[in-house]
């Protein structure tokens, strides 16, 4: 089934409180309210240091079935520019536990330094780096390279030959590319202001859900979208957002708090070519 998830950055942050989480609500439920209400979240803490197998799994069990993550790469792995100081910093990374997350590890994100320029020999041997599996559990590699010096065509070439994909990155002062290199899409969305209480005019919702349906059109391809930046308060409300254009597959919205059987039977994926609106399709 052709896919599309879409989700915000992390879950622990103060303006959501009293704006998209309930008041009242508890610190600790924060992650399960906000499975029910999104189809993935994009964990940045793993960027930031090493988790455990305890805290995966942790996380796994917090959130209802269907629901995905996607991890962001350790930083000590994503910033090595030469492939053998960066080998043992993946190997740790990948051996911290996040397999622990099993059917629910969407994508892992590597990314580069802003300025980190394109070298195609470095880049290939870092990239061959990105197993396609590990202990048994598939693995899906994204890379995030802002620089205009991968624009060319040969860095897409080079993800293309390793089936990883090129964040499309929607970010202020940043070239725009939409290089299609794998059998999953990564968008990292970044526009998002004050002034709509939806983080985007309705008509900029639907250019970019008329995008996401064009990713997802070919049967089998998975698309993640994270809005994950710019008026962040409002980031969501852009992820719930819905265009009649895309719509659900899925049943009601569960309950809030950790996950319940209840949630648990709700199925998160979002048939592209599906006419059953049936929740918030969380759309940007």
């Amino acid at each position: 089934m052709t896919t599309v998830r879409i989700g915000i950055g992390g879950w622990d942050y103060a303006p959501w409180r009293g704006l998209f989480y309930p008041e009242g609500l508890r610190k600790k439920d924060e992650l399960g309210y906000a499975s029910t209400h999104l189809t993935s979240i994009e964990i940045n803490g793993t960027f930031y240091r090493t988790q455990t197998p305890a805290t995966f799994r942790a996380w796994h069990d917090a959130t209802p079935d269907g629901f995905v993550f996607s991890v962001k790469a350790a930083r000590a792995a994503a910033i090595r520019k030469d492939a053998a100081e960066a080998k043992p910093a993946i190997a740790h990374f990948l051996d911290s536990g996040l397999i622990e997350l099993g059917d629910k590890l969407g994508v892992i994100l590597w990314q580069l330094p802003g300025g980190r320029r394109f070298d195609p020999d470095g880049f290939a041997r870092f990239i061959d780096l990105l197993p396609p599996s590990h202990q048994g559990v598939r693995l899906r590699h994204a890379v995030e390279a802002e620089h205009e010096s991968f624009n060319d065509g040969a860095a897409g070439r080079l993800l293309g030959e390793r089936g990883i994909a090129r964040v499309i990155l929607e970010k202020q002062g940043v070239a725009a590319q939409e290089e299609i290199t794998a059998d999953h899409v990564y968008l990292r969305l970044q526009g998002t202001v004050d002034e709509e209480e939806a983080g985007y005019p309705a008509v900029a919702l639907d250019e970019r859900a008329a995008r996401l349906k064009a990713f997802a059109k070919p049967r089998g391809r998975a698309v993640f979208c994270y809005v994950i930046a710019g008026a962040k308060h409002r980031a969501p409300a852009a992820a719930m957002a819905r265009p009649d254009r895309l719509t659900v597959q899925a049943a009601s919205r569960a309950s809030t708090g950790n996950c319940s059987a209840t949630a648990s039977a709700t199925m998160r994926a979002v048939a592209a070519d599906s006419v059953q609106p049936r929740w918030p399709w969380p759309v940007l």
